[in-house]
């Protein structure tokens, strides 16, 4: 089952925010050590157990290769939230694929995440701001939503892998997001990995696979990927910009993730197994 989430403002918090360890939580660098070597599913349900079900998240696209990490959620707990930033510029095929995986794999919390609608009208009345300003686009149709959907959780999963290249070549299985903790439990796994844990499950593939799409995102700034190409060469093809910035150390994303209400209220269990 999948659900709208609401498109309240984003709620003002103080600054700066409480570092990870004063909510209870473990220290990254000890879990990317502990887990350097882990497959995914081990992966997954370590973060699963040290965080516990009630603060964790998962982000998935919903795009060519997230049917794997998805496998992973539903073997070690299918009730976990799984959250889609719906920007308003996915493919339908990739609504699709959502509805066909979240059916196969029984996942009950999906969240579709859309953009305020009063801060569209100011900011992208004509949409087009994709193409004018593409890193101003991203951060009104994911980056904003995403720290709003992520203000109850002390932690996020999502399906980066190295082989991708550019930016996610080095990134760890456990990493420091702020206040929060992010879990990459694909980091280390090759292509042919991610294709077999769908395979073997026997999950339906993006119905955009077949048209030589190897990552897809937005409409507008998707492009088909070349014999030859980088897997996401086709992402804001032209343009240099190679990722949406929800991942990336200088966007407002890290520095502006906060604590949960429930934190800040003093509950001192949170961050624990549940």
């Amino acid at each position: 089952m999948f659900h709208i989430a609401p498109k309240d403002a984003l709620i003002p918090r103080p600054t700066p925010p409480p570092r990870a360890a004063q909510l209870g939580l473990p220290d990254a660098a000890s879990l990317n050590r502990l887990l350097a070597d882990a497959d995914p599913l081990q992966i997954m349900r370590t973060a699963h157990e040290v965080i516990g079900c009630n603060r964790l998240a998962v982000v998935s696209s919903f795009g060519i290769e997230s049917a794997a990490l998805l496998k992973l959620v539903a073997d070690v707990d299918p009730a976990l939230p799984v959250v889609l930033l719906d920007t308003g510029w996915l493919f339908p095929e990739t609504l699709a694929h959502r509805d066909a995986v979240v059916a196969k794999l029984g996942l009950t919390d999906v969240r579709s995440i859309m953009p305020d609608a009063h801060k569209l009208q100011q900011r992208d009345p004509y949409a087009d701001l994709w193409s004018t300003n593409p890193d101003a686009c991203c951060a009104l149709r994911k980056i904003e939503p995403l720290a709003d959907a992520l203000t109850p959780f002390t932690a996020w999963v999502n399906g980066r892998k190295r082989y991708h290249g550019g930016d996610r070549t080095h990134i760890p299985v456990v990493e420091q997001d702020g206040v929060r903790l992010k879990f990459n439990p694909l980091a280390r796994i090759s292509s042919a990995d991610v294709v077999a844990i769908a395979k073997n499950a026997n999950l339906p593939p993006h119905p955009l696979t077949l048209s030589k799409f190897t990552s897809v995102g937005c409409i507008p700034c998707t492009r088909r990927t070349r014999p030859g190409e980088s897997v996401r060469a086709g992402r804001w093809s032209g343009t240099g910009k190679t990722e949406c910035g929800i991942h990336m150390s200088t966007t407002g994303i890290r520095c502006s993730l906060t604590v949960p209400e429930a934190l800040e209220a003093g509950d001192d269990q949170v961050g624990a197994a549940s």
